[in-house]
Order: C-alpha cells, then structure tokens, then sequence
C-alpha cells in the first residue's frame, strides 16, 4: 500500500479518486482549500483511519513523505477560473512548480492533471496527443488554458532535467455526482432547469459538439496511467463519441420527463466549435472510455476493465446517468434549519452512518473541534483563497 498526496482532492474529481484510493487500503492524504472544492464531498471518508484531510494552497510549498501526488489543484469550469483570473493561473503554474519540487525531494511519481482545454478551439478533429492546440493566449479562457498549457511544460522539464516520474492526463468532459451545480456546466445546467421546469439554455445555435464521460471511468483511467511504468504521456482521457449540444438538451429533456422549452443565447467568446479525444494512446492502459453506440451522456458501457460487452440502450446504461440525476435531485431539495446544539450531546446511532471498511475503531470526538472548525483530520494551513 502507497502513501498518495492529492492535491484538489475535496473538489469533484479529486474526492471520487480519494474514495477510490482509501477503498483500496493506500494512506491518502487530501489536500484543498475549499475555493470550489468542499467538506461535504469527502465527508464519508473522515471517519477512515488511512485518510487525512487538510486546508492548504498549492501556491505555498507543502511537505509530506509520499509515494504518488495526484495534482488536481485548480478550478475547472469558466465561472469560478474567471472569478479571479491571476489567482487561477498561479494556481495551474506555482501549484505544479511546488508539487513538482515535492516530488523531485521525495522520489515520488506525480500526475498532472490537465485539460482539454489545451486544444483550444482546434483545428484537428478529433484531437490527439501531437496536436499542438489552437488557443487565444489573450482570451478570457486564457488563465486556465494557458496555465495549464504551462503546468504540461514544466513537468516535461522537471523530467527531462531532474529526472521526474511524471504521468500526464488531458481530462475531457467528464460528470457525476459532487460535481457543483451552479458551476456552469454544461450538463448540469441542463438537468438543473428540466428539473426545475425553468428553458434549458443553449449558448450559440447548439451547433458546437462534446463528448462525456462518467467521472468513475476518469478515475480508472487515472490511476491506470500513475500505475503504468514507462509511459508520461500525455494522454487523453475522453468519451470518443461526440454529439451536438442540441442534441444534449433534448435528450435530457426527455430522461428527465421535462416540458422545457430550449433556448438561444449568444455564444460566449473563445468558446470551442469542436470537442473529441482520440484516446489510441489510452489504450495502451487498457482502457476504452465508456460509451455507447448512441454517444449519449446517459450511456456507459464499453469492454474494458469492467469486463463487459458492449451494449446500448436505456435498460442498461441509464441508472449511472440517473444516479447524478438524484444527486441534483437531493442538492435542490430545500435544507433543514440547523438544530441547537445540546449541552450533551446524544450519543450515536447504534450501527449508524455510513463507514468506510479502514474506518477506526476508537470513539471519536463528540464535538468539533475549536480551532480547526470540524472533526476529523483537518488542519489549516492557508491563507484566503480569493487573495492574490
């Protein structure tokens, strides 16, 4: 068993691989500091005993003896890079430069995870590994492609000079549950409005394409590539079939069970006509993105390290498309107001809640902790994420 650093590891992607991790019986330790990740996401995990939780920001040096370092550290969709543009870019370049060097101290194997975004608006479809993208430098989008483009750049020197064990993945559009729904994703906003009754809105005439991916098919493909001896990479981790985002809306209209009417806004600036892996390097790790002949988000299956034939059709493949329509489900239901706190608290449940099979066995504290604002292992270790 390893001892695995994960940077990010509270946000969407990075808590489904911490699951993943401590499951496995590794020692992980999370680090974020909550800017879009959040508490909640890895809240199941707190109670494991092979898992520790920390507040920090890449952009400070951190020290830890490790075996792996996941570097998921950045925020991901347009809304939150562009809330504070600097902050995002020196988070993409001081994050890989002080994992990078945590890496080079303790002999540890990084992974960078980057984006498609590195393509910019491309010219090659679909995208492979040797193109070398076509992006705005200038543009709104800039902070986060351009950063990430750079964070690519350094783990290749860091390799090249230093002799780094470095793994690239370029992510592509991936969903879940824990992803934000007011993040402004694509998917999400769809199902948000069918739910709501509200018109599912499409930027530009919904011409522009993308393909999906379900966030444990990420996962896999992730842990493939930090696992395999002999190949940086970088590699692209995508569904390779595409579809127009026309076509998105009104099949989620449709599994869903909305009557929303669809409409037209203008298509933001920089934004990609085109969006396809080409993922033959992926399969050098054994892995076949998740997908169907129908190319639809709804649909996962796909030979590979599941060991199932490929098959279409809703009878399969719409539960894990379902199962993140019940996560928005829930996270739209109106909250509770929040109890008082008693002078003695109640003891727990007899065999309740939800524990992970490394979870300790000794009581744990009745009540959260002062200085650090919760139970469990948590500590601070960083300033305001906003700030420059």
């Amino acid at each position: 068993m390893k001892r695995i650093l994960v940077t990010g590891g509270a946000g969407f992607i990075g808590s489904h691989l911490c699951e993943r991790l401590v499951n496995e019986g590794h020692d992980v330790i999370c680090l974020d500091n909550y800017f879009t990740g959040s508490k909640a996401n890895v809240k199941a995990l707190m109670g494991c005993g092979n898992f520790e939780l920390v507040r920090h920001d890449v952009t400070s040096p951190y020290y830890a003896e490790v075996d792996q370092i996941y570097n998921l550290a950045c925020p991901a969709s347009p809304i939150h890079y562009q809330y504070n543009p600097i902050k995002t870019t020196k988070t993409s370049f001081l994050g890989a430069l002080n994992m990078l060097g945590l890496a080079k101290r303790v002999r540890a194997r990084i992974l960078q995870a980057s984006t498609s975004e590195v393509y910019g608006d491309p010219d090659q479809h679909p995208q492979t590994e040797a193109y070398w993208g076509h992006v705005n430098p200038i543009g709104l989008r800039s902070c986060y492609d351009e950063g990430k483009r750079c964070a690519e750049s350094l783990f290749m020197d860091y390799h090249r000079q230093n002799g780094v064990d470095i793994r690239i993945v370029r992510i592509f559009n991936t969903y879940g549950p824990n992803m934000n729904i007011g993040d402004g994703r694509v998917i999400s906003n769809f199902i948000v409005q069918a739910l709501r009754g509200e018109e599912l809105t499409i930027y530009g005439d919904g011409s522009q394409t993308r393909s999906f991916q379900y966030v444990s098919d990420l996962v896999e493909g992730m842990i493939r590539m930090m696992n395999c001896d002999g190949f940086t990479g970088p590699v692209n981790l995508g569904n390779p079939n595409e579809f127009t985002i026309l076509e998105l809306a009104r099949q989620i209209r449709e599994l869903v069970g909305s009557d929303s009417r669809i409409v037209f806004r203008p298509l933001p600036s920089d934004d990609p006509r085109q969006r396809q892996p080409d993922i033959t390097l992926a399969k050098r790790l054994s892995w076949p993105a998740g997908c169907s002949t129908a190319g639809s988000p709804a649909y996962r299956c796909g030979r590979g390290w599941s060991g199932r034939s490929p098959t279409s059709g809703p009878s399969y493949s719409t539960p894990y498309f379902l199962r993140y329509v019940q996560f928005l489900q829930q996270a739209l239901l109106p909250r509770r107001p929040a109890r008082r706190l008693l002078r003695h608290p109640l003891p727990p449940p007899a065999g309740g809640g939800r524990r992970c099979r490394h979870a300790r066995k000794e009581p744990r504290p009745a009540a959260p902790d002062a200085e650090h604002g919760d139970a469990g292992h948590v500590s601070d270790a960083a300033s305001d994420p906003r700030c420059l």
